[in-house]
């Protein structure tokens, strides 16, 4: 993943991970949540910018 890319990436990521902490997810749940969203990062070379949702539909997770 380019640098720029990878800065991007982490900062969703780390939103994501303080989104799901904050709605009380059991830890469990977090991981799924956190591997699905590596999954979709891997999936579209770590463009997580204006995905559609067929986009999202279209990665098997």
């Amino acid at each position: 993943m380019k640098p720029s890319l990878e800065s991007k990436y982490n900062h969703y990521y780390s939103l994501h991970g303080k989104y799901v902490k904050l709605q009380g997810l059991q830890p469990k749940t977090i991981e799924a949540y956190s591997r699905a969203m590596r999954h979709i990062a891997a999936y579209f070379n770590g463009h997580l910018d204006n995905l559609s949702q067929d986009q999202l539909l279209d990665c098997q997770v």
